[in-house]
């Protein structure tokens, strides 16, 4: 890690049982708890010799005394260099699942989800059950993505449900609301021309055509086209438009600060769902393929400040989506990046046994 503080041996050890301490129990941690617990016990240290080390450790910028407490906690540079440590395996494992159970459980969770709306659903789901923080899955299909089939279905006056598949995998559906009530003849009549005409287009060129056609057309061919057009338009922005946000386990993060004003502007960004979506792109790069742990969130969104991002990017089907975790710097590290990681390579594999399961295959 670039300009990581040089310490010993037995400062790196005080550290790591400082940041673990603190994430268990969430207390300021003393010298005297670090001294008697078991990661420096082999070091015969008092607690003399470990509040020296504590001292040095504030210096460093490394810890920090909240209040008048007697005890410290670590900084933000120090969750960093324990995050190191787990990547390169030198810090201890807090009780968890092992790495074969969590696998297991995130397995039997996605077993039976068809489509990318329901996988990215169910993994905001998932993430938010296994961290205890905020389950986010963002989906951003390319509009380069092509049509298969789409279906149109009258629900009530004004009312259409619209399917969308395309070739990417990704089924959407999505309740409209036109303007003049249409028939099932006309719904089904609009679906079969998009079908038969449209096949294996992307959908930014069927939005243009339409539109062209529409211009162009003046006779009764011209209705039907305006009918198509208008459930397109509608049904379009839920795969091309605007991104795919699913957020889960607001809760699990009501009552871990006391800051409530701090927590009520949280809560609104998260709420804001454009929010997470330029959070996310801020920091993630679809390029990257491994789990990137983020504590600065404050410099892209002051209220976040306090929380901890763990992210990876995935890909469904052709799309690219983002999953990871918002929670606060006492999650359970290990685990949950291990969760984030394994789901976000396991999108693939989870769609091409959805397809199966539709097929019969």
């Amino acid at each position: 890690m670039a300009n990581e503080p040089t310490l010993t041996a037995r400062q790196r050890d005080v550290l790591m049982a400082i940041v673990e301490s603190y994430i268990a129990t969430g207390e300021p941690v003393s010298s005297g708890s670090i001294a008697r617990s078991s990661a420096i016990a082999s070091a015969a240290a008092s607690p003399a010799t470990i509040r020296n080390e504590m001292a040095a450790l504030v210096d460093a910028g490394l810890l920090e005394q909240p209040h008048t407490s007697a005890g410290r906690v670590p900084s933000a540079s120090a969750f960093r260099m324990y995050v190191e440590a787990l990547h390169r395996g030198s810090a201890a494992n807090l009780p968890g699942p092992t790495r074969a159970e969590l696998h297991s459980r995130i397995d039997s969770s996605f077993v039976g989800i068809a489509g990318g709306d329901a996988l990215l659903e169910r993994t905001s789901q998932v993430l938010a059950m296994l961290s205890s923080g905020v389950g986010l899955a963002i989906g951003a299909p390319p509009a380069t993505d092509m049509l298969e089939h789409v279906h149109f279905s009258r629900l009530a006056s004004k009312r259409v449900l619209a399917v969308l598949v395309t070739r990417g995998g990704m089924v959407r559906d999505r309740m409209l609301a036109v303007e003049r009530d249409l028939t099932m003849s006309e719904l089904e009549i609009a679906s079969n021309f998009l079908n038969e005409h449209f096949r294996g287009w992307t959908l930014d060129a069927v939005r243009a055509e339409l539109s062209r056609r529409v211009n162009r057309e003046r006779s009764a061919y011209q209705q039907m086209l305006a009918s198509a057009q208008e459930l397109w338009s509608q049904a379009l922005p839920a795969v091309e438009g605007t991104p795919l946000v699913f957020v889960e386990g607001v809760a699990n993060l009501v009552g871990a600060d006391e800051d409530r004003e701090r927590l009520r502007a949280m809560l609104g960004a998260l709420e804001a769902k454009e929010r997470l979506v330029e959070l996310l792109n801020a920091y993630v790069d679809s390029r990257q393929e491994n789990v990137r742990v983020v504590f600065d969130l404050e410099r892209t969104a002051p209220e976040m400040a306090g929380l901890v991002l763990i992210a990876a990017p995935a890909r469904v089907g052709d799309s690219l989506a983002t999953v990871g975790v918002l929670g606060s710097k006492r999650m359970h590290y290990e685990s949950t990046m291990n969760a984030v990681g394994y789901i976000a390579n396991l999108f693939d594999r989870v769609l091409d046994l959805g397809r199966e399961d539709a097929t019969g295959l």
